[in-house]
């Protein structure tokens, strides 16, 4: 599975793609339109269809890379958009390269950024990258899955080899980043190895031979640098496909968990669920066509049957349940399903926390901020003062209430529960 790349020297691979008309088969064409579904952009298209159609005659599957800086210990939705497609061209027969940017992670992509992004320490991406592959094969098929990380060939490439590739690019070709050029004009700081960000991950599809590369549209730039970086080593430049970054719950920001607008795809089968099913009926098209495995004329039929008068919530309901079952399985997605139900009916979840608490009485808004389920008093006595505090049910209306010792439910607005024995 190894591909070992065992120098920084330049390696011809390949020609270069032909410029000759080109007459696509059945099988490309389909796996053509599979690779654009959803896509933002693809670049070159025309290049790609050769490659395809190349991979079809000869049987030499296409060589496809995702890049993913361990910055986080963890996945949400919004990393399974590229993942997704990631695993179509597995299923079209390809061969995926999950990049661990191990090195890359040491510089911090500044890509979107306005400062400086603090570079992470070796203990902290080995840590971070321990459980990203195990929630990446959530979405992939591990069995045919190549992972790598760019420690490999970046680590040998010394000070000699830093120098020598920064060579082959000028600043003024930096510099037209969005965001280097932003930054620049405002005078806000970059260090000089911000710069060589993209250098680096451009390096790695010379290192790799990719045919072609994923990621976000925020990684543009940095996918071209790929690009160029390949025809300099004499290889046949990678194609690169960029995917939409899928908004969050609130339907606005990009899905993010320094936003809490995120859904976990290791979080617990009913709160991913009830996530899943709090996005608005529009943004939730959008859900669909970025995350869902249901084919285009599936979701055009879920469209019409809203367009007759079915409620929305019924077609959320089937891409909650789609969703639940990709990351547990389909009882997971069965009992979430009665589990939401419950609640929508002032029921009691299966799952809540059980905690015990000592020093009665307590003040209301002390007793929701050590239960957890307000971060503060004043949040506490918000939602008292809102009515979306509620005690075996009966909703407390008193900001002064004192809990004396006793064992009951505690809940604040539709999600939160905790079962709360106080002595």
């Amino acid at each position: 599975m190894a591909h070992d790349f065992q120098s920084a020297s330049p390696t011809a691979v390949g020609t270069a793609v032909e410029n000759t008309p080109l007459i696509l088969s059945d099988r490309t064409k389909e796996a053509l339109e599979i690779t654009k579904r959803g896509v933002d952009e693809l670049l070159i298209e025309s290049d790609l269809a050769r490659k395809l159609q190349r991979a079809e005659q000869t049987g030499k599957p296409l060589r496809i890379k995702l890049g993913l800086d361990p910055t986080a210990p963890d996945l949400h939705l919004g990393h399974t958009v590229v993942l997704n497609k990631m695993r179509q061209m597995q299923d079209l027969g390809h061969n995926v390269i999950f990049l661990i940017g191990d090195f890359t992670s040491m510089i911090g992509d500044p890509s979107g950024r306005n400062v400086t992004r603090p570079p992470l320490t070796r203990e902290q991406i080995e840590e971070n990258a321990k459980t990203y592959f195990t929630q990446a094969s959530l979405v992939l098929d591990p069995a045919r899955t190549e992972i790598r990380y760019n420690s490999e060939w970046s680590d040998k490439l010394g000070a000699r080899g830093m120098i020598e590739l920064s060579a082959k690019y000028t600043v003024a070709r930096i510099l037209e980043r969005e965001d280097f050029t932003k930054r620049f004009k405002a005078g806000t700081p970059i260090s000089v190895h911000e710069l060589l960000y993209p250098l680096m991950q451009g390096y790695d599809s010379v290192a790799l031979e990719s045919d072609l590369e994923l990621g976000g549209t925020d990684q543009k730039f940095n996918l071209l640098v790929g690009r160029e970086f390949q025809k300099d080593y004499d290889q046949e430049p990678q194609c690169i496909l960029t995917m939409p970054l899928l908004e969050g719950l609130d339907g606005v920001e990009k899905m993010s968990k320094s936003k809490g607008n995120y859904i976990g795809i290791t979080e617990p089968a009913n709160t991913m669920f009830a996530k899943v099913m709090s996005i608005s009926d529009v943004m939730m098209w959008r859900y669909y066509e970025l995350i869902s495995f249901k084919s285009l004329a599936q979701i055009a039929g879920y469209k019409a049957q809203v367009a007759d008068g079915q409620n929305p919530r019924d077609i959320k309901v089937a891409l909650a349940q789609e969703i639940v079952a990709r990351f547990h399985s389909q009882q997971a997605a069965e009992d979430a399903l009665a589990d939401f139900n419950n609640r929508a009916k002032g029921g009691i979840p299966d799952d809540i926390p059980e905690l015990k608490l000592s020093g009665a009485p307590f003040c209301i808004g002390q007793l929701l901020k050590q239960a957890n389920l307000c971060s503060s008093t004043s949040e506490a006595l918000r939602m008292v003062e809102q009515g979306g505090v509620r005690i075996d049910g009966a909703v407390v209306s008193d900001k002064g209430l004192k809990v004396e010792a006793s064992a009951f439910v505690i809940q604040v607005g539709k999600r939160k529960f905790a079962r709360v024995i106080l002595a």
